[in-house]
């Protein structure tokens, strides 16, 4: 594999271990520059939020005993991946952006509130091919540096940058998004999944109401298990015990025909259609 030029970012911070566990994954496959958050920026999902008057500010970065091209900036991790384009990398677009590793796993419809994917989603609207990588851990780790072994994680990251940046993405598949069980192994099995249409995690309050402060209550992993396609994400991850990968897209567009609106909306789509110049 020729040299390539990649570009690793997170949404836990700069000081993040899961982030320096990506560069150690990839170390070694070509020119990597780091580019983060210079603090916890969980859940801010694709926003475009930072202090304004904030810049690219270089840190002292070193792997392994490799000194590493390094940035932080106080801003959400889309916010960084955006910036960069529009600056330091105008000129030289990366070959794959790394979103990760993540503390704490992306599944079913909670990954829009993700900032691990908010960031890969990013890359990939400029045509960068793009990795979001998360491991499952306890809910305590989610927002603190806990210990973590990040073996098996590293293994699938290197096993997908390799296959991704060797081959053409297909139409419609923008990010891939791969979630590693707490457990895994490098042996550990993985299928190509599908999100779940049901959300993952969910905030338990004890006496809702309206003295209740944003931050009450606790946030808890809560699923059917029974109900679950078992080609989803979460199936695989909390179900199967396996690594979920996930193709994703840009294209938010419902996968339905125009046509089976028709009854829902109560409406000649024929007739709108011609009123705004457009076939059905």
């Amino acid at each position: 594999m020729e040299n390539k030029s990649i570009i690793i970012t997170n949404d836990d911070g700069i000081a993040s271990p899961g982030l320096r566990a990506a560069v150690e994954a990839v170390l070694d496959m070509g020119e990597i520059t780091v580019l983060a958050p210079s603090n916890q920026q969980t859940g801010t999902g694709r926003a475009l939020t930072g202090e304004m008057q904030s810049r690219l500010e270089p840190i002292d970065y070193r792997v392994n005993g490799k000194s590493i091209n390094a940035y932080h900036c106080k801003c959400s991790p889309a916010m960084i991946v955006r910036h960069s384009f529009r600056t330091i990398l105008r000129e030289s677009r990366p070959d794959l952006l790394i979103s990760g590793i993540n503390y704490g796993e992306n599944l079913g419809f909670n990954v829009t509130c993700s900032g691990t994917v908010g960031a890969a989603l990013e890359a990939a609207s400029y045509g960068i091919k793009s990795l979001a990588i998360s491991k499952q851990t306890d809910m305590e780790s989610h927002l603190s540096y806990s210990d973590q072994n990040w073996e098996a994680s590293k293994h699938f990251l290197r096993k997908f940058s390799e296959r991704v940046l060797e081959n053409n993405m297909q139409p419609d598949v923008d990010v891939l998004k791969i979630d590693v069980p707490i457990d895994a192994t490098p042996d550990t099995a993985w299928k190509i999944t599908k999100l779940a249409r049901c959300a993952y995690y969910y905030r338990k309050i004890e006496q809702p109401g309206i003295q209740t402060t944003l931050g009450d209550g606790k946030v808890a992993v809560k699923f059917d298990a029974d109900s679950l396609d078992s080609n989803t994400d979460i199936y695989a991850l909390a179900v199967g015990k396996i690594v979920s990968v996930t193709p994703l897209s840009l294209d938010m567009t419902s996968r339905i025909e125009p046509s089976d609106l028709k009854n829902v909306l109560n409406v000649d789509l024929n007739a709108v259609c011609n009123q705004t110049n457009l076939n059905p």
